[in-house]
């Protein structure tokens, strides 16, 4: 375990005005995406388009990180460099996504554990050969009727537990994504319940299993209302929810803090992100992991096509520096427009 390596890895994944880009969808995930816009889902097209992603000039500006999937990370660039390669070299940190998938839980119906620890140490061994210096073990919570149950949070709270410690004895910084799902018609004040009860049961397993704060990252989701909810919250009631959840939750010795974007609308996600970080006195960094939120324009600007690169590029460095001007709080609705 190097712990100088870990500090300064988990110091760089939240660097001022960064954040980091989630590529780590499954071929699964990755061939509705692709449907949407009539792309073939082959290993070749979804090289194409994270090469295009990851080769977008000066995105590295606004990136911190990349969380890769096991494919990619052994994939190349059109001129023969491996991904992780390429990306250390721009500056920007290859992560890897190491959970095997969410599981249906056993006697808890609705809910899901996440798999995934068999063999982690010996994989996480070779990924950080193959050059990943940061993880990702992504644990989902349901809110419906009389769920979530303490059984479901307790098990993905000890499954990301002894992930972490498996990371931080392999020298690769945990990411720990406790994702309290947007799905229902659930109330904001249901969300905030759900959402602290499950941060609290994993800053406790990470204590038990000797996993330090302080080269973890947590990939938090934001308190809102179910997507189904008749009345919606707004940003400054999400904002403050959100971050009343994890002062009371989150260590201060937490290098910081990312958010997944979950559904939420590509303008959604930066106005809440830009009204968090705008608050003061915050005892840690708050910025954005991403996926649909950072890739969706530039994936509609794509289409598969060899000439919509080009543009495809722009609008994904666009959502990227909304995103870093967020993280410090300097994002203002103006600034879509004149992009458009």
């Amino acid at each position: 375990m190097d712990t100088a390596l870990l500090s300064k890895t988990a110091a760089a994944m939240v660097a001022k005005g960064k954040g980091i880009l989630a590529a780590d969808e499954s071929s699964g995930t990755c061939e509705t995406r692709f449907k949407s816009v009539n792309v073939e889902c082959t290993e070749e097209n979804r090289r194409t388009y994270r090469g295009l992603l990851f080769t977008t000039p000066g995105v590295e500006q606004h990136l911190s990180g990349v969380i890769l999937f096991d494919e990619t990370l052994r994939q190349k660039t059109n001129d023969g460099v491996p991904f992780a390669e390429y990306l250390k070299k721009k500056g920007i940190i290859p992560g890897i996504k190491v959970d095997a998938g969410a599981k249906n839980l056993p006697l808890c119906p609705g809910e899901k554990v996440t798999e995934g620890l068999d063999n982690l140490p010996k994989r996480l061994e070779e990924y950080f050969k193959l050059g990943a210096r940061f993880a990702k073990w992504r644990a989902v919570i349901t809110i419906g009727k009389d769920i979530p149950t303490h059984t479901c949070i307790y098990a993905n709270a000890h499954a990301l537990a002894r992930y972490a410690a498996a990371c931080h004895e392999a020298s690769i910084v945990p990411i720990i994504e406790p994702e309290v799902l947007l799905d229902g018609d659930h109330t904001i004040e249901r969300c905030e319940e759900a959402t602290e009860a499950t941060l609290r049961a994993c800053y406790a397993a990470l204590a038990a299993y000797n996993a330090a704060p302080e080269y973890t990252i947590l990939k938090a989701s934001m308190v809102v209302s179910g997507k189904h909810c008749a009345k919606q919250a707004g940003v400054d009631e999400v904002a403050e929810r959100t971050v009343r959840v994890l002062k009371r939750t989150v260590p201060a010795a937490q290098p910081g803090v990312v958010f997944l974007s979950g559904g939420q609308s590509d303008e959604s996600a930066t106005a809440h992100l830009n009204a968090m970080a705008s608050m003061k006195g915050l005892p840690w960094p708050l910025t954005f992991s991403y996926s649909r939120a950072l890739q969706n324009p530039a994936l509609k600007a794509w289409k598969g096509q060899a000439g919509n690169i080009g543009a495809a590029q722009k609008a994904f460095y666009h959502r990227a520096h909304m995103n870093g001007l967020a993280a410090q709080g300097k994002w203002r609705a103006e600034l879509e427009k004149q992009a458009a």
